[in-house]
């Protein structure tokens, strides 16, 4: 399981987009989130698919690596399609047999949602692959540090939101060994009725549980211990420098969505 999870997953490696400021990569995903949604068609949906692909290559992950980790999404995109054939009622009936009826407008809206969903999953999933939780954190804090005025408690939320990524892999971790043990005393999760399915559930779920409070409190004991105190009045030895790459980074996205809306139909 832990060879297939990415959410979460810090892979250390030289390449373009680790050496970018975790600053760059928030702004940049936000801004690709924003564009994306500018797609409408074949030649912007295709644009969209290659600068997705070049982030990839630019990465130095492994694609193979990466698809593998995303699989289990392969049901809820296969869903989405679906659910967009069948229930988007627009343009010419394509297919007919019985009562199944397929427009134009529906396949071409579920084809584009699906690959709009798939291609912000790959995109978010690189900010983990490449960037570790302790600089997620120092990039969110500074990139929120203006709402401090406000009285916003951006040091804690960005530190949260670091524990809950850095903890993914190791629940999923505890899942799978937790699984292993109920099974080797007899518990069959994929034999029986949908009800005794659920019901086998159970006596995972409450160990996992158990465990993930357990790691919490250990957590919390441990901050406590090397006197953490929350963000007031607290320094940083590794200071974060926005470089030319991050800009050229930043303005890369900006000039896909110009792209986008010249090319959109």
């Amino acid at each position: 399981m832990m060879e297939k999870m990415i959410f979460g997953r810090y892979l250390p490696m030289e390449s373009f987009v680790h050496r970018m400021d975790p600053r760059a990569k928030l702004v940049v995903i936000t801004l690709f989130i924003g564009v994306i949604f500018l797609a409408n068609n074949l030649l912007t949906y295709g644009i969209l698919v290659l600068f997705t692909f070049a982030s990839i290559f630019a990465s130095k992950i492994p694609i193979k690596f990466l698809l593998n980790g995303l699989s289990f999404l392969f049901w809820i995109i296969l869903f989405t399609f679906f659910l967009h054939i069948f229930f988007t009622r627009e343009g010419d009936v394509i297919f007919t047999f019985g009562w199944i009826k397929i427009y134009e407008h529906g396949l071409q809206q579920a084809i584009f949602i699906s690959l709009r969903f798939f291609l912000l999953v790959l995109i978010t999933s690189l900010l983990t692959l490449t960037t570790s939780p302790i600089d997620i954190t120092d990039g969110m804090e500074s990139l929120l540090n203006p709402l401090k005025k406000l009285r916003f408690p951006v040091h804690e939320l960005a530190l949260m939101m670091s524990i809950a990524l850095r903890f993914i892999p190791t629940l999923m971790d505890e899942t799978d060994k937790i699984l292993k043990a109920q099974m080797a005393r007899g518990v069959n999760f994929s034999e029986g009725s949908l009800k005794k399915r659920a019901q086998s559930v159970v006596p995972l779920l409450i160990p996992l549980f158990i465990s993930a409070f357990k790691r919490a409190e250990e957590l919390a004991i441990a901050m406590e211990a090397r006197g953490y105190r929350g963000g007031e009045g607290r320094t940083k030895y590794r200071l974060l420098k926005w470089k030319g790459m991050d800009t050229l980074a930043a303005l890369l996205v900006i000039l896909l969505g110009g792209l986008l809306y010249v090319f959109r139909s």
